[in-house]
């Protein structure tokens, strides 16, 4: 939390994306008995799976174990995840009047379970370390909506986004008043930091990021800007951080495409940064992992406001130890360059 402020700490804080997930034997077992949306659904589960890496690895942060895309349900968009190729949307959006059918919903209600998670998880934790909330931005929730899941080249999307502009801002409109609100009630129910999802976003210029994009992230963080501290993650952005950083959040998130340093000097040193080592780098030699570990904390060269993180997520063919490691290093080299 002094990290999300920007003040001084005794160690850099660590926590990684996917921190829960199947490089983690537990994880795997509770996945062989139930489905991923299961989990999300089952607030019992969702404790369960959010504090697994929390027993096992030295990380500062909880983050709470759920989807950026079950918004999508309760909106009319109904999708299911798929062995081996991710969410799948049944019906995904394909002309203007789909976007005019998709519903506005209250978030108490419709994801009752995940605000319940929130609150079981932060009495189990009791004070031990913060919890991240989280939700999509609307750019990426949009995109998995008209591709219908993953994709390599957005061309569906980008093509409703430049041939229909006015149906796409109504469309992340829709997304953007659902997810402020959405926060909003996860602050509600007790999680100390959000972190905003916008994978998907390296894909658009920066040009395109600012007509396209901007004005609805933007919202989402003046919405909870003051109540807690907002983290703001993408990947592939290194071209457009003066963007992001006008979008919103105390704390922007870096990836490995570019040196920390300078992109914390691109974004501004009013900012709080969090990144940003390469995930496949946890696959290979630990030397390597941690030389390039040590990079980054040299680089940061204790400057109140970084969180030390993956640029992405953990990959699951990954080892455990490896990660172990790493927390364990970072904390250990932080505080010798302090």
């Amino acid at each position: 939390m002094r990290a999300c402020r920007r003040e001084p700490v005794d160690v850099t804080p660590v926590w990684f994306m996917r921190q829960a997930g199947r490089y983690m034997s537990e994880y795997r077992a509770l996945r062989a008995r139930h489905s991923l949306l299961e989990i999300c659904r089952a607030p019992d589960l969702a404790t369960e799976v959010t504090l697994q890496p929390v027993r096992r690895i030295e990380v500062d942060a909880a983050i709470l174990f759920s989807d950026l895309l079950l918004p999508l349900e309760p909106m009319g968009l109904p999708f299911d995840f798929v062995k081996g190729e991710g969410p799948q949307i049944e019906h995904p959006i394909e002309t203007p009047s789909d976007i005019d059918r998709l519903k506005v919903f209250e978030p108490r209600e419709a994801l009752r379970h995940v605000l319940e998670a929130i609150e079981q998880i932060q009495r189990e934790l009791n004070g031990r370390v913060p919890l991240i909330g989280f939700a999509g931005a609307p750019f990426t929730l949009a995109s998995y909506a008209i591709e219908g899941g993953h994709s390599n080249n957005f061309a569906r999307t980008k093509s409703l986004m430049y041939g229909h502009p006015e149906a796409w801002h109504r469309l992340c409109e829709k997304f953007a008043t659902v997810i402020a609100d959405y926060l909003v009630a996860q602050i509600e129910a007790g999680v100390d930091v959000v972190q905003v999802f916008d994978s998907w976003v390296g894909t658009l210029s920066p040009a395109d990021y600012r007509e396209f994009a901007l004005p609805h992230s933007h919202r989402i963080f003046q919405a909870v800007a003051g109540r807690v501290p907002s983290i703001h993650f993408g990947t592939g952005t290194a071209t457009m951080f003066d963007e992001l950083r006008e979008a919103g959040g105390d704390v922007i998130g870096v990836d490995w495409r570019v040196p920390i340093d300078e992109a914390w000097e691109q974004i501004g040193f009013d900012r709080a940064v969090q990144g940003n080592l390469d995930p496949t780098l946890l696959l290979g030699p630990p030397r390597r992992m941690l030389d390039q570990a040590e990079d980054i904390l040299e680089r940061v060269a204790g400057r109140p406001g970084h969180i030390f993180n993956l640029g992405h997520g953990i990959l699951p063919s990954t080892a455990v130890e490896n990660v172990q490691m790493l927390a364990q290093y970072v904390h250990r080299a932080s505080r010798q360059i302090r």
